[in-house]
């Protein structure tokens, strides 16, 4: 698209001033922004941050929730050519200085109070010059030099517009498609996050991709609840928000997503899978709750929807029985249950950032929610392959989107060209040239297959993807989507690279599981605990033999069944770096960190103590420890299919 994302601002304010641009849950109201709201709200705060020095070329740093602002600050900033640089909420200090550091920001636009202390503890010895706050509690006693609240930063605004009369609109005219318009940040799985350059051409062309596939139009309603540092939600709250013109609602806290998802009833969602994991661990638990008749009620009518839920989504011929036994089954059950989930009103949600699992994703399809898959990564834009309506396959991620080309190379990987295709990484053009090739295609790093649909089947990541002794190829990533179908099972880890068999750590739910044990009367003092309680052991060996069955019935997986876990005594976390921010494992890193346990399991070992490093969220840093149990997994003979 010719164009910028401060002149989409623009023409929405012009076109349709008093359509609601944004709205944001506070004290349990919610609160509403015009697009001629925004439009005034952005030009105050780009002529503030103009009056504290920014200009072309330079980063604001930002580090915030799901704040209204903040996004007003994305587009302050590009009105400015400046570029932003979102940063996790979440990270600790040492991970805000690192990208601080990189991206030479000298000012940042913090949330509240406890993100001004994390700048605060690192500003010393970094290039920060203010930090701008949007949440004023817990801020009256500070007086640090270069602190100031967003209304202040506003008012400056307004007093350097009214000095500079139509300076605000040159910068706005002048900017062009191929400006950098954010720098994010990739997760860092195998090294130190690079920042990722993407223009205005770039994202808005992806944006108007998927607006086209979908209908996306200024009456539909989403909630903006991911992280802002995360490229699906620049795609999903930034960029499609601009070129739909539709109306983005920001949620109270991260507490209160459900409740204010069941408000708003969005009609277009977008969620990594482990949210749709969550989701369904959250429903799991209240059938767990529920009376005898309603969980055999549930359970006979999703045994109908796993049969014939997905053909009457996609408008497949289905009997005229079984239509109607879904249609009492969409009344009693389905319709009910995407209340719960807040999805009364869904017409279309995506799921991506990594493979979701086949069982989970047929589950949401199955009740009569239009689930699809977009495949991509921070350096596309979020997407360069997504599903379209009635063509809908469980094991692939659809075709490629407008104005994106793929192929296959030689060794398997997936190759991309196209306009969502970073410019570079920050200040890195050695690592730019090691992943666009010399015909200009970006090196996804990605395994994967283009069926004779057109339509592209990731296997894994293709560094991951390896090799039992025996030959069969080991795809993790694939073993611990099934696993993680369970609701029990949060997070899974599976080995077998170079080994005989496939052994895997279990994280399991502590909500979920906590439940289940509730219900049969097993007393717990704690995480630790639970993990290693027998009964607990015990079901999730049961979860993992009904994957080890799966396995066997599929052709070239039948050798990956799990042969050894353990229940792990800790959760994995970002902030002890076995998780990247995204929630992605670190594999190097685990396997290293807990190479004891690995060696247990290949050992022929029946229990195996360790002692593990932790950090809290406060900074302090202790230790758990415990005995593991391991135990031996249920496997199957391979299915032979008749002739």
């Amino acid at each position: 698209m010719e164009t910028t994302f401060p002149r989409l601002l623009q023409q929405h304010a012009q076109q349709r001033p008093q359509d609601a641009a944004i709205r944001e849950k506070e004290y349990g109201i919610w609160q509403t922004w015009s697009w001629a709201d925004v439009a005034r709200d952005v030009r105050h705060l780009a002529c503030g941050f103009a009056s504290l020095g920014l200009s072309q070329g330079e980063n604001l740093a930002l580090v915030s929730g799901n704040r209204p602002y903040a996004y007003m600050s994305f587009l302050a900033a590009q009105s400015l050519r400046a570029v932003p640089v979102p940063m996790y909420q979440d990270a600790v200090a040492a991970e805000m200085a690192y990208v601080v550091a990189d991206a030479n920001a000298r000012i940042v636009f913090a949330e509240d109070q406890e993100q001004v202390d994390k700048l605060l503890e690192i500003r010393e010895g970094y290039p920060i010059n203010w930090i701008v706050y949007d949440d004023p509690r817990g801020m009256r006693s500070y007086t640090h030099e270069g602190l100031i609240s967003v209304e202040k930063l506003m008012e400056l605004g307004r007093q350097w517009d009214a000095k500079n009369p139509g300076a605000y609109e040159a910068m706005v005219k002048a900017g062009q498609p191929d400006d950098v318009s954010v720098i994010l940040y990739t997760s860092g799985t195998t090294g130190k996050p690079k920042g990722v350059c993407q223009t205005h051409r770039s994202f808005a062309s992806s944006a108007a991709g998927g607006v086209k596939v979908d209908g996306l139009n200024k009456d539909d309603n989403v909630i903006s609840y991911l992280p802002p540092a995360w490229v699906g939600d620049h795609l999903f709250s930034v960029a499609q928000w601009l070129v739909a013109g539709f109306t983005i609602n920001c949620p109270e806290s991260s507490a209160t997503v459900q409740i204010d998802l069941q408000e708003i009833g969005p009609t277009y969602y977008f969620a990594p899978p482990r949210v749709f994991e969550g989701l369904l661990t959250s429903v799991s638990i209240r059938m767990e709750d529920a009376s005898p008749f309603k969980r055999k009620m549930y359970a006979r009518a999703m045994e109908l929807a796993q049969r014939v839920g997905s053909d009457i989504l996609d408008g497949k011929p289905v009997s005229t029985a079984d239509r109607f036994k879904y249609a009492l089954g969409n009344f009693f059950v389905y319709g009910p249950l995407r209340n719960v989930m807040g999805f009364s009103r869904i017409r279309v949600a995506y799921t991506a950032g990594a493979a979701i699992g086949p069982e989970l994703f047929k589950f949401y399809r199955s009740i009569g929610i239009n689930l699809k898959q977009l495949y991509g990564q921070t350096e596309t834009c979020a997407y360069v392959c997504l599903q379209q309506n009635g063509r809908v396959k469980i094991n692939t991620v659809g075709e490629a989107a407008p104005g994106i080309e793929l192929k296959i190379a030689d060794n398997g990987e997936v190759l991309v060209k196209g306009v969502s295709v970073l410019k570079e990484y920050y200040k890195r053009p050695d690592a730019t040239a090691e992943v666009i090739n010399a015909d200009g295609y970006f090196l996804t790093g990605d395994a994967g297959v283009i069926d004779h649909d057109g339509q592209l089947r990731i296997i894994d990541r293709a560094k991951d993807v390896g090799r039992l002794n025996g030959g069969a190829m080991f795809a993790p990533n694939y073993i611990e989507n099934k696993l993680k179908f369970f609701p029990q099972i949060k997070e899974a880890v599976c080995f077998g690279h170079n080994r005989d068999e496939v052994c895997a750590f279990i994280n399991i739910d502590f909500e979920a599981v906590g439940n289940w044990a509730e219900k049969r009367n097993l007393p717990y003092a704690g995480y630790v605990d639970l993990a290693g309680k027998q009964p607990v052991l015990e079901m999730i060996a049961e979860c993992i033999a009904k994957v080890n069955q799966e396995l066997a019935s599929e052709q070239g997986m039948e050798a990956t069944q799990v042969k050894r876990f353990l229940v792990l005594h800790k959760e994995l976390d970002p902030d002890d770096d076995e998780l990247t921010r995204t929630r992605k494992i670190r594999r190097n890193f685990v396997a290293e960190k807990y190479a004891v346990l690995i060696d247990a399991l290949y050992g022929g070992k029946k229990e195996q103590f360790i002692e593990t490093q932790v950090k809290f969220e406060d900074g302090r840093t202790g230790s758990v420890s415990a005995t593991l149990q391991i135990l031996d997994a249920k496997t199957y003979p391979a299915a032979r299919k008749a002739a």
